[in-house]
This record gives structure tokens, C-alpha cells and sequence, in this order.
């Protein structure tokens, strides 16, 4: 019996090969592999893409986020509305800037933090939003930041699933103050390695997010630092080898959504629930999500069949260890939480075949055929 993976990357790498075997071997015959040409190249084809001014490179999809917030002047007695139901990264970086998360619930449909509990959390701490655009669909920006001006809110889309994705007929990662992504190689842009960009209107934020990338340096003079900064800096192979796969994204993330609307059409009968997708909104089906009322015994039954899976997320961050301190009772956050005991991923990837989609909800469907 064959292994279904949830995701495969040595398939996607047959398909751009010797692309990226030309790339990386240019790289290393020009002898520069920090901020070099193919940085100042992919920040260039990033923002063009995204439709914005300025995209800035930096080592990974976190510190994206901490830099972008850092850059805004997020910091100790702050507060940052963002949705409980995504990644630690998303309210690590409010953390890590002494800022303290507010989390505020999500929409059952689109997982997405819901826009109509916002206003409700907003007080004079606020300083800022964060949105997060869950496995490839977009949240409602438009109404984000029509709060955001209204209480004068710093916003940053993280849109570190959402590479690709549009809402209103604008790529996502133009639409906030800000927006970060990441190239973690599971992602639907993904090198080999780590990486993260930063896309931003805004001039002076995108001039402070070039020198914290550099100790908080003078990019002219390396040795002058006018601000406490870090050491994020994106790499020249991971640039270069990132390039190529952009050429290519728009392609791979159609191929998705064939498969997404394949899987909609085959499981329209069963008893989990299929994503939900937004008419106003292009999904890129970073994750194909599915729920299930019996999730653990399906996932068990899929794995016995050889069928990967993966749970996100089993704990909504209200409840995570880490902030107790914050005092959420259980219950106050009801759908993150119901979502959490219920949802998981299905394989998905450009290359997965019809075929295998037929078999994964073929022993789906003998599940609960044999309950």
C-alpha cells in the first residue's frame, strides 16, 4: 500500500530541477550569499507581485513579524488584537516585544478572526491588529481597516499561509500598514531553508525594517547604529532558489484549488464539513481543512490506510501554558476552542493526482460506512 504524504517536496522539486540547480550554482560562483544581488532581485519581483512599494527580506516568518511591529513601535504596555486560532509565532512576536496579545474569537465559516468582536476589545492600550489570513484565505480587510482608521490602529496582515491570495481583486500583503510572509519550505512559496519577507506603502517603516535587519545599522555604513536592531537577514541561495519557485506560484496555487474544488465535490455527501470559501476572496488553499465531529478516530483510520494527515491547531493560544497569566476562562473564546477539537488537514500539494484525491475520500467514506 502507498504512502500518501500530507505534503511532498521532493515532487515539487523534480518539476524545477535543473532551475534551481542553476540558480544555486550562480549563487555560489558570485561568492556573495548575504544580501547580495538575488535578495535586492526577489525583493523586487515580491513587491511587484504583491503590488506595493517596498519588500524587505528577513530570516524567517517570525522575525518578520517582530521587526514589523518593533519597526511600528509596538512595545512594554501595549496591547495587539489578533485571533487565538493560528501558529504560536503570530502572538510570540507581541510577547517578544513586551506588548500583551488580545485574542478575539473567529468566524466558523472562514476561521478567520470574526471583524464584529473587534471593536469590542479595542481600548486605550490598543495600538494594533493583527490579522492573520488562516491556510490561504484572506480575512476581511476591507472592514479591518476601515476600525483600524477609526481608532487610529497600526495593521499587520500576517500572511505567512497566504502568498498568492487576493481579497477584493488585491493581492493579499498590500492591503494592511504592513504585511509579513514566510518561506518556511512547507509553505505555499517555500525555500529550502528559512526565510521571511515584510511588505510595506510606507517609507519610513520599510527604511527602520532595513536597518533593525542589520543590528539597527546605517545600510550605508554598517559600523553607525542608530537603533538596538537584530540579526535577520535573508540569504542569497534561499533568495535565488526562492526566485525560481515564484515564477512558478501562481500555477501551483491554481493546481490547489482544482484539487480543493475536487475534494468539495467528492465529500459533498459525507458527514465532515468542507472549507468554506469566500466569494469576494481568492483562497490558495495553503491547508486544506476539513472538520470532523470524530476527528481523532478518522485521522486514525486515514493513517491506517496511509494517508497523512495534520491537526491544526489541537490548542487555540488563549489556552497555551504560556498565557495562563492572561486568565481566559474556558469558554470565552467558543468557536476557536470548538474548531480546535475538530479540524485537520487532508493531503494537498500541485502535484497530488486525481487519483489519490478518489482514494483518501474513498476510505473516508469507508469510515462511516463501517460505524
Amino acid at each position: 500500500m502507498s504512502q500518501i504524504p500530507l505534503l511532498d517536496l521532493k515532487a515539487q522539486y523534480q518539476t524545477i530541477r535543473e532551475e534551481v540547480r542553476q540558480a544555486v550554482d550562480k549563487v555560489l560562483d558570485g561568492g556573495r550569499y548575504i544580501l547580495g544581488p538575488e535578495v535586492k532581485a526577489l525583493e523586487e519581483e515580491v513587491a511587484a507581485y504583491c503590488g506595493v512599494k517596498h519588500a524587505i527580506g528577513v530570516a524567517n516568518g517570525t522575525d518578520a513579524l517582530v521587526l514589523a511591529l518593533d519597526a511600528a513601535g509596538i512595545g512594554p504596555g501595549d496591547e495587539v488584537i489578533t485571533t487565538p486560532y493560528t501558529f504560536f509565532a503570530t502572538a510570540e512576536a507581541v510577547s517578544r516585544l513586551g506588548a500583551t496579545p488580545v485574542f478575539v474569537d473567529i468566524d466558523p465559516q472562514t476561521y478567520n478572526i470574526d471583524v464584529k468582536q473587534i471593536r469590542a476589545k479595542i481600548n486605550s492600550k490598543t495600538k494594533a491588529i493583527i490579522p492573520v489570513h488562516i491556510f490561504g484565505q484572506p480575512a476581511d480587510m476591507e472592514e479591518i481597516m476601515a476600525i483600524a482608521k477609526e481608532h487610529n490602529l497600526f495593521v499587520l496582515e500576517d500572511a505567512a499561509q497566504a502568498m498568492g491570495s487576493e481579497y477584493k481583486g488585491r493581492k493579499i500583503g498590500s492591503w494592511g500598514h504592513a504585511a509579513t510572509f514566510s518561506f518556511f519550505p512547507t509553505k505555499n512559496l517555500g525555500g529550502y531553508g528559512d526565510g521571511g519577507m515584510i511588505t510595506t506603502n510606507d517609507d519610513e517603516l520599510a527604511r527602520k525594517i532595513r536597518s533593525l535587519r542589520v543590528h539597527g545599522s546605517n545600510p550605508e555604513s554598517k559600523y553607525y547604529n542608530s537603533m538596538i536592531g537584530y540579526n535577520s537577514r535573508l540569504d542569497e541561495l534561499q533568495a535565488a532558489i526562492l526566485r525560481i519557485k515564484l515564477r512558478h506560484l501562481d500555477s501551483w496555487n491554481d493546481a490547489r484549488r482544482e484539487k480543493a474544488a475536487l475534494y468539495d465535490e467528492l465529500l459533498k455527501d459525507t458527514p465532515v464539513v468542507t472549507p468554506y470559501h469566500a466569494d469576494d476572496r481568492k483562497h490558495i488553499y495553503h491547508l486544506y481543512i476539513i472538520q470532523a465531529e470524530d476527528r481523532e478516530q478518522l485521522v486514525g483510520h486515514l493513517k491506517e490506510n496511509g494517508i497523512s494527515t495534520g491537526v491544526y491547531y489541537s490548542i487555540p493560544l488563549h489556552q497555551q501554558e504560556v498565557y495562563k497569566s492572561l486568565a481566559y476562562e474556558e469558554g470565552s473564546l467558543p468557536t476557536s476552542e470548538y474548531m480546535s477539537k475538530r479540524t485537520f488537514a487532508l493531503p494537498l500539494y500541485a502535484e497530488l493526482s486525481n487519483e489519490n484525491i478518489h482514494r483518501i475520500v474513498d476510505i473516508i467514506k469507508s469510515y462511516y460506512a463501517n460505524k
